[in-house]
C-alpha cells in the first residue's frame, strides 16, 4: 500500500523538475518526465481500485510526517486509502495521464510547454492530496492547492486579457466558497475537538439534537456545520450562486478544461460531501438544502447550455448540470449513485472536452459551432469519439423492463438513470421530475452540438479564424495550425461575451439570427479550407476514454449501487442507505423508462430543429424572444453580481484610494511631513545669508532664550 506515496508525490516531483528546469531542460524532457510520472501513478492506482472491487484490499492510513502541533490540535500528514479514495485515484490519475499525452499534440507549438506541463502535474498532486486527506486541514491544503493550480492553468495564456480575467474570477469566486469551508472546519474543531475525519465521523451521531451559537442565534449543530462545509462545495463544484466562474474558465487551453472542469477539481465538492456523509445524515435540513441546490443547478445549467454557440461552453454548462445531478443524488441519500455518476462522468466528459479540442484544432481554433458543419467525413476518429461521449452523456441504453432482466447501455445510462430512480424511491417526486426534464434537455443540447458540428453543409467560409489561417498559409507561409498565444485567442466577436460585458452581451442577445440558434442565416461553403484529423497523441486519449464511456457503467454499476455494495464494497466509508438501493431497483416500470423517453424526445427535437427544419430554431427564438434573451444572458447572474458586488467594490476601492489614501493618509502623513520639512528648510535657508550680524542676532536670541529658561527654573 506504500505505492500510494509514489502515486501522490511523483506528480509533485515531476512538476518541480519541469517547472524549475523549464526551457533549460528542453521541451521533450519536460513532457516525458511529467507524462511518464502520471502514467506510473495511473498504473499504480488501478491495482488498488481493483483490489477493493475484489475485496482483497483494506483501508489503510500511511503516515508521512507530523505536520502541526498547536495546543489541543495535532495534525499528522497521513495518506488515507479506502474505497472512496481508490475511486478518486483512478479518476484523477487516468484522466490526468491522458490529458498530459493529449497535450503533446494540442500544445505542440506553444513556446511555454514546460510551464504548462508543470502546472498540470502540480494540479494533479494537489488533487491527490485532497482525496487522500485523513484530516480536514490536510483536505483544505489540497483544496487550496487545486485552486492555485486552476488559477495558473486558466490564465496560462497570460497575454490574453480574457484569460487573465477568467483566472481572477475563478480565484475570487472560489474564495467566497472557501470562506464557508474554513468556517465549517473551525466549527467542526470547536465541536469535536479534532480535525481527524474518522474521529469526527465516529462522533457525529452523538451530536444529534445539540445546538451551537452562530450569527447571534442558536441553531442545530450539525446543520450549521454541514451547511458551512457545503458552501465550500458549492464554490469548488460550481453550484448555483457560485457557478459563474466555470464557463469563463473555458478561456484556458482545452486540455485544462478536460482535466479541471470535467473530471477532477469540480468533483471535489461531491467527494467532500460523500466523505462526510455521516455528518450530513445527522441533518435533514442540510440534506434538503443540498438537494435543492443540486436540482436547481442541474436545471439552470441545462437550460443555459441549450443556447450556447461556443462548443466548449456548451460542454462547460453540461458539466455544471451533471454536477447538479451528483449533488441532488447525495441530498436524497444515494451517495453511492452520486459517486458512480462522478466515476462515469469523468470518462465521457473528459472525452467530450478532448474531442471538442480536436475539433477546434481541426478548425484552426474556431470555437463557434455556427461555423462548423459536415465535419464527420473530415475528422472521422474525432467524430466517433464524440459520438461515444454523446451516447454516454445522454444515457442511451436498454432499461431492465418488459422481461429484460439486465439493463445495458453506455456509461451515463447506468449512473444518471440510477440517480433519477433513486430520487423517486426517496420520495422526492419534484426532484425526480427535474431529473427527467434535465435528461431531455441534456439530450437536446448534446445532439444539437453533434448535428451542428458534424452534419449539414460546411459553414467554414464565414469563420474569421479560417480566413485568417488561409491568409497566413497562402500569403505569408506561416504554419496554419500554430498553437501560439494569439492563435488560441477567441475571435473578436466572442470577446465581449468572454469578458462578461453586459452591454455587448445584451446587444448580441437582441439578434437571434446572429447570436442564437439561427444557423441557416450564415453563408455556406468551405472557403477553400480543408480540416484535418488531429495527431496521434491527441487521438489515443480519445480512443481510451471512448472505452470508458462505453463500458464504465455496465462493468462497475454493481459495485456502486447494488444493495449488497454497502457491505461488500463501501464497508462504511459512506453513509450507504441499503433500503434506498433496494427501493431504487423496485420503482415502477414507467419510472425506469422515463429517462429513456426523455432522451429520445431530446434527440428527436434536436434532429428536427437542426437537420429536418433548420429554420425552426430561429422561429422559436423570435417567438419566445424574452425567454431566449434570458437564457443567452445566463439568467443575468453576471450582470446582477456586477451590479451588487463588482461595481460597489470598485467604488469603495476608488473612494479609499482617492479620499482615504491620497487625500488623507498621504496628505497628512508622508506628503504632509515632506511639506513641513520643505517649508522649514526654506525659512531656515533665508537665515543662511552669509552676513555676520545675522548670525550674531540669531545667537543672541538663542542665548536669551537659554538664560530665560534657566532663570525660570
Amino acid at each position: 500500500m506504500h505505492a500510494i506515496l509514489f502515486i501522490v508525490f511523483l506528480p509533485l516531483l515531476a512538476a518541480a523538475v519541469a517547472g524549475l528546469g523549464n526551457k533549460a531542460i528542453g521541451f521533450v524532457p519536460a513532457k516525458v518526465i511529467t507524462t511518464g510520472a502520471l502514467f506510473v501513478s495511473c498504473l499504480l492506482s488501478w491495482p488498488i481500485f481493483l483490489g477493493f472491487l475484489a475485496g482483497t484490499s483494506t483501508a489503510q492510513v500511511v503516515p508521512v510526517l507530523t505536520w502541526i502541533v498547536s495546543g489541543d490540535m495535532a495534525v499528522d500528514w497521513s495518506l488515507r486509502v479506502d474505497q472512496l479514495t481508490a475511486i478518486m485515484l483512478v479518476v484523477i490519475t487516468s484522466v490526468s495521464a491522458l490529458v498530459h499525452l493529449y497535450s503533446w499534440g494540442y500544445m505542440s507549438e506553444d513556446p511555454d510547454q514546460p510551464r504548462f506541463f508543470a502546472y498540470l502535474s502540480l494540479f494533479t498532486f494537489a488533487m491527490l492530496m485532497l482525496v487522500t486527506a485523513d484530516t480536514l486541514v490536510q483536505m483544505f491544503f489540497g483544496w487550496e492547492g487545486v485552486g492555485l493550480a486552476s488559477y495558473l492553468l486558466i490564465g496560462f495564456w497570460f497575454r490574453k486579457p480574457s484569460a487573465n480575467a477568467a483566472a481572477i474570477k475563478a480565484f475570487v469566486v472560489n474564495r467566497v466558497g472557501d470562506l464557508g469551508f474554513m468556517l465549517g472546519i473551525f466549527g467542526t474543531f470547536l465541536v469535536f475537538g479534532t480535525v481527524s475525519i474518522p474521529a469526527i465521523l465516529a462522533a457525529a451521531p452523538n451530536m444529534a439534537g445539540s445546538t451551537i451559537g452562530f450569527l447571534w442565534f442558536r441553531a442545530d449543530t450539525m446543520t450549521v456545520l454541514c451547511l458551512l462545509l457545503f458552501v465550500g462545495a458549492m464554490g469548488k463544484s460550481a453550484q448555483l450562486g457560485l457557478h459563474t466562474w466555470l464557463p469563463d474558465a473555458m478561456e484556458g487551453p482545452t486540455p485544462v478544461s478536460a482535466l479541471i472542469h470535467a473530471a477532477t477539481m469540480v468533483t471535489a465538492g461531491v467527494f467532500m460531501v460523500c466523505r462526510l456523509s455521516p455528518m450530513f445524515e445527522m441533518s435533514p435540513t442540510a440534506l434538503h438544502f443540498v438537494t435543492f441546490i443540486g436540482a436547481a443547478t442541474c436545471l439552470f445549467a441545462a437550460t443555459v447550455g441549450m443556447v450556447q454557440t461556443d462548443i466548449k461552453r456548451v460542454i462547460a454548462y453540461s458539466t455544471c448540470s451533471q454536477l447538479g445531478y451528483m449533488f441532488f443524488a447525495a441530498g436524497v441519500g444515494a451517495y453511492g449513485a452520486a459517486m458512480f455518476h462522478l466515476f462515469t462522468h469523468a470518462f465521457f466528459k473528459a472525452l467530450l472536452f478532448l474531442g471538442a479540442g480536436s475539433v477546434i484544432h481541426a478548425m484552426h481554433h474556431e470555437q463557434d459551432m455556427r461555423y462548423y458543419g459536415g465535419l464527420r467525413k473530415s475528422i472521422p476518429l474525432t467524430f466517433w469519439g464524440m459520438m461515444m461521449g454523446t451516447l454516454a452523456i445522454t444515457g442511451v441504453g436498454l432499461p431492465a423492463v418488459f422481461g429484460n432482466p439486465l439493463g445495458i447501455g453506455f456509461a451515463g445510462f447506468h449512473s444518471k438513470d440510477a440517480i433519477i430512480e433513486a430520487s423517486w424511491a426517496a420520495g422526492e417526486p419534484g426532484v425526480w421530475f427535474v431529473g427527467v426534464l434535465v435528461a431531455l434537455i441534456t439530450s437536446f443540447y448534446s445532439w444539437r452540438l453533434m448535428f451542428l458540428t458534424f452534419w449539414g453543409k460546411p459553414r467554414w467560409a464565414a469563420s474569421e479564424h479560417i480566413q485568417h489561417a488561409l491568409h497566413d498559409a497562402h500569403g505569408h507561409g506561416h504554419d496554419d495550425h500554430a498553437h501560439g498565444h494569439d492563435a488560441h485567442a477567441h475571435d473578436a466577436h466572442h470577446a465581449d461575451e468572454a469578458h462578461g460585458n453586459p452591454a455587448q452581451a445584451e446587444d448580441a442577445g437582441d439578434h437571434p439570427s446572429t447570436h442564437g440558434p439561427a444557423q441557416h442565416d450564415l453563408p455556406a461553403g468551405t472557403g477553400g479550407y480543408h480540416p484535418h484529423e488531429s495527431p496521434l497523441p491527441m487521438l489515443i486519449p480519445l480512443i481510451v476514454l471512448s472505452i470508458g464511456a462505453i463500458a464504465a457503467g455496465f462493468v462497475f454499476h454493481g459495485y456502486f449501487i447494488e444493495p449488497s455494495a454497502g457491505e461488500s464494497f463501501w464497508k462504511g466509508d459512506i453513509a450507504f442507505r441499503e433500503h434506498l438501493m433496494h427501493a431504487m431497483h423496485e420503482v415502477p416500470t414507467w419510472v425506469k423508462l422515463s429517462a429513456t423517453v426523455a432522451m429520445l424526445t431530446g434527440l428527436f427535437t434536436a434532429w428536427y430543429a437542426y437537420i429536418k427544419a433548420p429554420t425552426f430554431p430561429a422561429a422559436v427564438a423570435e417567438q419566445f424572444r424574452v425567454l431566449y434573451r434570458f437564457l443567452t444572458h445566463k439568467y443575468y447572474f453576471d450582470e446582477l453580481y456586477n451590479l451588487l458586488f463588482v461595481r460597489p467594490a470598485f467604488a469603495i476601492g476608488r473612494f479609499l484610494w482617492h479620499r482615504g489614501d491620497e487625500k488623507t493618509i498621504d496628505r497628512f502623513g508622508p506628503n504632509g511631513s515632506a511639506w513641513i520639512v520643505e517649508r522649514s528648510s526654506r525659512i531656515a535657508g533665508r537665515l543662511q545669508n552669509g552676513y555676520v550680524y545675522t548670525y550674531a542676532f540669531v545667537m543672541l536670541i538663542g542665548l536669551t532664550a537659554v538664560v530665560t529658561w534657566a532663570i525660570a527654573q
